[in-house]
């Protein structure tokens, strides 16, 4: 799957999770970049995520997370 398509897919998790279509995601979003992302979300964004491309990450993953970018290259490692 290119980059792109995974992008595509975080676009439509992202807009269901924070319950907001206008939400676009980069290579360089992080929570700072969503008004509704605290941890709480944060763990309801793993488990959509995970669901979606039927993956589970790891906690190291989880908290290594800095960005999108780095969500979007795990997912690619793993599909």
């Amino acid at each position: 799957m290119e980059r792109a398509e995974i992008f595509a897919k975080l676009n439509e998790v992202f807009q269901d999770v924070f319950d907001d279509e206008d939400i676009t995601v980069t290579e360089e979003t992080t929570s700072a970049d969503i008004e509704d992302w605290d941890s709480h979300e944060h763990i309801n964004l793993i488990v959509a995520v995970e669901k979606c491309f039927g993956i589970k990450f790891n906690m190291g993953e989880v908290t290594t997370m800095k960005n999108v970018g780095a969500m979007v290259d795990l997912i690619a490692q793993r599909i």
